[in-house]
């Protein structure tokens, strides 16, 4: 059961998906492939002690079900050239968001943008090599969008991931 609403995660209604609830397994599976997306079928059905073929299927299952949406190299920023990294927030203009977030993904160096609720409209990522190229995607690029009103930026002095899986 979620703790957050008091229904089982993943199942028809509770969250628009047809997707069928995660069991343990299914959880184990994330846990490991979001700690190495590269283990073989044969390690991963060893670590959740399933096997081959069970583990395959599910793989397929959680692919097809749109749970795993994909596998890619997590790159760390700085040592790639993207030394400055700063939060965009954006005020835009009502019923524009499909064109101004169109118009983000084609932006070089944002690297994650999310619709909101609240004071701000989008929130963006934006990792840049340095301060003038930030500078450059804010105010040549972010701000000569149409439909974005304002904006205002936080600089990320360090970050860190949570130690703790939701998957666990």
């Amino acid at each position: 059961m979620s703790q957050e609403t008091g229904t089982t995660p993943g199942t028809a209604g509770a969250t628009g998906r047809s997707a069928g609830p995660l069991d343990e397994v299914d959880r184990r599976i994330l846990r490991e492939l979001t700690q190495d997306a590269r283990l073989s079928i044969r390690t991963l059905a060893e670590r959740v002690h399933v096997s081959r073929t069970n583990a395959y299927a599910r793989v397929e299952r959680l692919l097809r079900d749109g749970v795993i949406t994909g596998f890619r190299a997590q790159v760390a920023p700085e040592p790639a050239g993207l030394g400055t990294s700063a939060y965009i927030a954006l005020t835009i203009e009502q019923n524009t968001w499909r064109e101004v977030s169109a118009e983000l993904a084609r932006v070089r160096y944002i690297e994650h943008a999310a619709l909101l609720s609240g004071e701000h409209d989008v929130l963006a990522l934006v990792r840049a090599p340095d301060n003038a190229t930030l500078r450059d995607v804010v105010l040549d690029r972010v701000q000569s969008i149409a439909g974005v009103l304002s904006t205002r930026t936080w600089l990320v002095f360090e970050e860190f991931d949570g130690t703790l899986s939701p998957w666990e």
